[in-house]
């Protein structure tokens, strides 16, 4: 799915000595990617006083515009500069399915959306709570809850539909899905997963 909402996280280990510098060194890179196309969103979070365990997170509108972020050379240069004191240990997208239940790897961020500079000033960091990613089996139980009944819905309400059962499977499926994939993903799924939220995130 190239258009939906892509969020990288991204774990680093920084040197504790270099907090001050890192934390410049993170604006920078906000601020670059907020000159581009698509940029919905960044902030980060130490893992605790004194820790060297740092986490950043970014959202951009969707797979090209985030591309072009990530092979542009300015992020390149951003990189290059913070290789003396940061180094990347993990990096993880989110997308699809996975960002219905919108879990980065950290427990609070504190975030600067995109906007003009003067809205950044007047307005301040933003702390958000992220909720930690609920187990694939609690994903699965969600999806489910969602889809048995509105495909049994739409099962009982096509019967009504003259001849429908004559049609050849793959014809009858075929609409099935394609009926069924929007109202999954824009209206069922993010109701369930609003409504599951207290049990996904326990």
């Amino acid at each position: 799915m190239t258009d939906a909402p892509i969020t990288v996280a991204i774990e680093r280990r920084i040197d504790p000595e270099q907090a001050s510098v890192a934390t410049t060194w993170m604006q920078a890179g906000t601020d670059l990617a907020a000159a581009f196309d698509g940029f919905l969103g960044s902030g980060w979070v130490r893992a605790g006083e004194g820790s060297d365990l740092w986490y950043m997170l970014y959202r951009f509108r969707d797979i090209p515009t985030l591309e072009a972020w990530e092979q542009s050379t300015q992020r390149s240069w951003w990189l290059d500069s913070g290789r003396p004191f940061a180094r990347e240990v993990r990096v993880e997208r989110r997308s699809g399915i996975e960002g219905w239940f919108d879990a980065p790897f950290a427990t609070h961020v504190e975030s600067r959306t995109a906007g003009s500079p003067l809205e950044a000033a007047t307005t301040g960091p933003i702390v958000q709570p992220i909720p930690a990613a609920p187990p694939r089996w609690k994903q699965a139980v969600t999806i489910w809850l969602g889809f048995f009944p509105v495909n049994l819905l739409a099962s009982w309400l096509l019967g009504f539909v003259p001849g429908f059962v004559e049609w050849p499977l793959v014809v009858r499926v075929l609409l099935t899905t394609v009926l069924l994939t929007p109202v999954m993903t824009y209206l069922v799924l993010p109701w369930v997963t609003r409504l599951l939220r207290p049990w996904l995130q326990r």
